[in-house]
């Protein structure tokens, strides 16, 4: 007789798969949005140089989400320790900085260059909010053009604040599809499940045609929501429709 738990477990994880899919497919446009939004900023602020830091963990580290510039492939994933730096001061205490002359600075972290090749000099760094909480760092580096480099102003805060804003949403939402991912991942690297099982388990559900058209929605969706509020608009009120009809409908399914 087959075992009902067993069933039930099954429909919460193939459930979970279907989030954790979506969150994929949902992950690269985020990162292409930050990513654009981070260049029109850097433009507004007359500077080349900028990157999007990320609270990685709990203790207060930092990791490059994004960045723009000479050196922003060797930038991507790097880590910042907790407390360090700039950035790691912003993050903690919620200010934003400007800084002259950043060697001068007692709190400038100096390993980034070194790894780098890049000189740093002149810095500024607003905090990322999303409902209250910081969840990382945005900075620009060096002005456009030769030193040495004009120091940021005080409107130019104003300005990255705003940009800030606008990224720290973004931000917020790749987070939270990298979460779903992680926790798949947790599940497969747990020692004492049947990895095989498992993943032959993964691979049919992710073969199925079901899985595969529920994908291609989510795709769709991503592409309607990059249009305009207007195709936004419409595709939520025939979604909307399609929900409140099957809710009323005595069969599984109008369209089969």
């Amino acid at each position: 007789m087959p075992d009902p738990n067993s069933n039930d477990l099954n429909e919460k994880l193939r459930r979970l798969i279907e989030t954790v899919d979506a969150a994929n497919v949902l992950t690269e446009p985020l990162t292409r949005s930050i990513h654009s939004l981070l260049t029109v900023s850097a433009a507004q602020i007359d500077c080349d140089e900028a990157s999007v830091l990320v609270r990685d963990g709990n203790e207060g580290e930092l990791r490059f989400l994004i960045a723009i510039g000479r050196v922003a492939d060797q930038l991507l994933n790097m880590r910042i320790p907790a407390g360090k730096g700039i950035a790691g001061f912003v993050l903690s205490s919620g200010q934003p900085m400007a800084i002259a002359d950043a060697h001068e600075e007692e709190s400038f972290y100096g390993e980034v260059d070194r790894e780098t090749g890049y000189s740093t000099q002149t810095i500024l760094a607003t905090p990322l909010r999303h409902r209250d909480e910081i969840i990382g760092v945005l900075e620009f580096i060096n002005r456009r053009g030769d030193p040495p480099y004009v120091p940021f102003t005080s409107d130019e805060m104003d300005k990255a604040a705003m940009f800030g804003d606008a990224i720290a949403s973004l931000v917020s939402a790749y987070l939270s599809a990298k979460l779903f991912r992680d926790m798949g991942d947790r599940m497969l690297s747990d020692e004492g499940a049947d990895l095989n099982s498992v993943r032959a388990w993964l691979d049919g559900l992710r073969d199925a045609p079901a899985h595969r058209e529920m994908m291609h929605l989510a795709v769709l969706v991503r592409d309607i929501a990059n249009r305009g509020e207007a195709e936004r608009a419409l595709a939520r009120e025939i979604l909307e429709s399609v929900v409140r009809f099957s809710e009323t409908s005595e069969a599984t399914s109008f369209l089969g």
